[in-house]
């Protein structure tokens, strides 16, 4: 027979027992929450990096060969120029060009934009089909020409050595002769039989230069593939100054 004392002890357990569940219950919901404000946290300052010090940067085209392949993701110094540097002769950087390399366009859907923009900012989607990479051959006031007697460019009467460009490639089979403006450059690609760059915009506003103020960054690394890790490959000392690699 139940005594009192039994039945007081039995009638304690069920809520003890039910109170340890629930606990359970809430501990698993708070590791949760603290694993979904960690992953908050990250994103943001994945994106807070990517906008304002280093931005991955996927290589989509043969342009840049044999220096970037396709599929290459580079890592692009936004700091570079941000403290009174600005681009040299040799530098690889990657830059928006609109109003330069493509025409202005209406603007598409803002959430749209802003979804691309974090996505490339982390570089789990292809950049935007405004954004080049190049390399940088003229900066304000240089004097650029091609060719001279041995099919060279010179710059400032400089014959540039150009040890990057595509193996069987020329300098260039389009002949051009330009002074580039203050504040501009002159870019071309590696791989000079596969790239349009300045010399393809000669004709339209702007001559193919691009504006210094629209360069995002230098290309400084390649982080992916591990096979080609490294930093990205310069020109040595150019006409005139020396480039970063």
């Amino acid at each position: 027979m139940d005594t009192e004392a039994d039945l007081t002890q039995r009638g304690r357990s069920v809520p003890e027992k039910g109170a340890e569940g629930s606990r359970s219950v809430f501990s698993g919901v708070r590791a949760w929450r603290r694993a979904g404000l960690l992953g908050v946290i990250c994103a943001v300052f994945l994106l807070l990096l990517g906008n304002f010090v280093v931005q991955p940067f996927l290589i989509p085209s043969h342009s840049m060969e044999p220096t970037l392949r396709v599929g290459d993701r580079l890592l692009v110094n936004k700091l570079a120029y941000r403290f009174g540097d600005e681009p040299r002769r040799g530098d690889v950087v990657v830059f928006d060009g609109t109003g330069s390399f493509v025409r202005e366009r209406a603007e598409g859907n803002p959430v749209g934009e802003i979804l691309r923009g974090a996505g490339s900012a982390l570089g789990l989607a292809q950049p935007p089909d405004t954004d080049f990479v190049k390399r940088v051959v003229g900066v304000g006031g240089d004097d650029v020409v091609c060719c001279d007697a041995g099919g060279r460019i010179q710059v400032n009467g400089v014959t540039l050595d150009e040890p990057y460009l595509f193996p069987g490639d020329t300098p260039s089979k389009v002949p051009f002769r330009i002074v580039v403006p203050l504040g501009t450059l002159w870019v071309m690609g590696d791989h000079r039989s596969q790239s349009r760059d300045s010399r393809d915009h000669l004709g339209e506003p702007g001559g193919g230069m691009v504006p210094v103020e629209k360069v995002i960054g230098r290309a400084d690394w390649i982080g992916w593939p591990v096979s080609r890790w490294g930093s990205v490959a310069g020109a040595g000392d150019g006409p005139g100054g020396g480039p970063h690699g």
